[in-house]
């Protein structure tokens, strides 16, 4: 008697877990659609963590950013990463990886959360907060809290190897955006360095 309540404790479990799994995919695809506004979005942001600390504003479209901190501005058109430095008038070239791009981009989660994380999520504070963990992935483990009305993050934190970073999100607003502002133009930096990584 004993082990068939255990097993309905287990089974019990199990079904609770899938479900709360398959709920945080939903609140996931929901943000991910609101994030993905066809013009593009703007935003301001706040990164500490791993001796990295800049606050800035950020506007996206599909797979392209550009954001601009006190220390450097940088564009990415979905597959090019140009970093201009500020301190050394030095533009950078290179094809980011998924963990590079996130350590930015507080937006890139939502091209990675349906390959090969799962999932659990609670509501606190008039939020959900999602809990992402995967293995053999340089980020291993995600936070998201999203707003429970908005589907909108105001905050991203997630684990690589090198420690926690966490991303405060503010004053996401839906926009128009062209595609031109996702390319670095060298007639607005004639004096600066090129230096392609690629």
């Amino acid at each position: 008697m004993e082990i068939k309540k255990y097993i309905i404790s287990a089974m019990c479990l199990i079904g609770a877990l899938s479900i709360n799994a398959q709920t945080a995919m939903k609140v996931l695809d929901k943000t991910a659609a609101t994030v993905s506004n066809k013009g593009g979005a703007q935003a301001s942001f706040t990164i500490s963590g791993q001796s990295m600390n800049a606050s800035g504003t950020i506007a996206i479209k599909g797979k392209k950013f550009h954001a601009t901190t006190a220390q450097a501005t940088i564009w990415f058109d979905g597959k090019t990463q140009w970093t201009y430095m500020k301190n050394n008038d030095e533009v950078n070239i290179a094809n980011p990886t998924e963990s590079q791009l996130a350590a930015i981009n507080p937006y890139n989660f939502i091209y990675m959360y349906k390959n090969g994380y799962n999932y659990t999520m609670e509501k606190k504070n008039g939020n959900f907060v999602v809990h992402l963990t995967a293995s053999g992935k340089k980020i291993q483990e995600m936070y998201l809290t999203i707003g429970q009305k908005s589907y909108t993050p105001s905050q991203v934190r997630y684990k690589t190897a090198k420690g926690w970073t966490t991303i405060d999100i503010r004053n996401f607003k839906a926009a128009n955006l062209a595609d031109g502002m996702f390319r670095f133009n060298s007639k607005d930096f004639p004096k600066a360095e090129v230096i392609d990584l690629r």
